[in-house]
């Protein structure tokens, strides 16, 4: 039994959705700590929605703090417990895509998966997972989970930019490289990288500028 996912959303400037980018936050966070880009970014994508969905699960401990999925070396959780966590938020997500492009009357092709941190472990997760290609996947400073399964578990290899700060104390600069490696290996011919200098874990202006042009070009505008 999946969990609904409760979600923000800006509309497109236009007033008319010919696309979306699914915006998914990080460890501690909620959906509405993204969803404030979409208007630097609504300007020049203005047939697209904007959805910001939470976390299904709070944080023991951290009473307005959202996880996708419990993180070991944080919370003192077992590795289980993350898989586990993992395993449901990623049929939490699959479903809240399939409702989307129900409601928006959107094809795979128009939406982005956007993530931050663990946000971006669960797009690169879940994306490779769904049979009819996405758009896109924005991924900036996260880390791609178990690489090992990725070649035999992906039915899908929609294009990936990958962002990091490359002054990132929370989830090291390596992780990028890393994960551009495995991509690869597992088939991917579109695999993006931008370092951002001196920008520890966040999203710097230059990075958003990548990832603007990024989307643009993937869902055809």
């Amino acid at each position: 039994m999946t969990r609904v996912l409760k979600a923000g959303r800006k509309e497109p400037h236009s007033g008319e959705t010919r696309s979306a980018v699914v915006f998914l936050h990080g460890y501690g966070a909620n959906g509405a700590d993204l969803l404030g880009l979409a208007d630097p970014l609504g300007e020049h994508l203005p047939d697209t929605l904007f959805v910001a969905p939470d976390a299904p699960e709070s944080i023991p401990g951290m009473p307005f703090g959202l996880q996708w999925f419990p993180i070991p070396w944080i919370d003192g959780s077992s590795e289980e417990e993350a898989e586990r966590g993992l395993i449901a938020a990623a049929a939490d997500l699959d479903a809240f895509l399939d409702a989307l492009m129900v409601d928006e009357d959107l094809l795979p092709e128009q939406v982005v998966l956007f993530g931050f941190s663990q946000g971006t472990m669960m797009a690169l997760h879940v994306a490779p997972r769904r049979e009819d290609e996405l758009a896109g996947i924005v991924a900036f400073s996260g880390r791609l989970l178990r690489p090992d399964l990725l070649a035999d578990e992906a039915v899908s290899r929609p294009p990936v930019l990958l962002v990091h700060g490359d002054a990132d104390d929370v989830v090291p600069v390596q992780s990028l490289p890393q994960a551009a490696e495995a991509l690869q290996e597992a088939g991917w011919k579109d695999v993006y990288a931008h370092v951002m200098k001196g920008t520890a874990h966040g999203i710097a202006p230059d990075g958003l500028s990548v990832a603007l042009a990024f989307m643009r070009d993937k869902l055809g505008l």
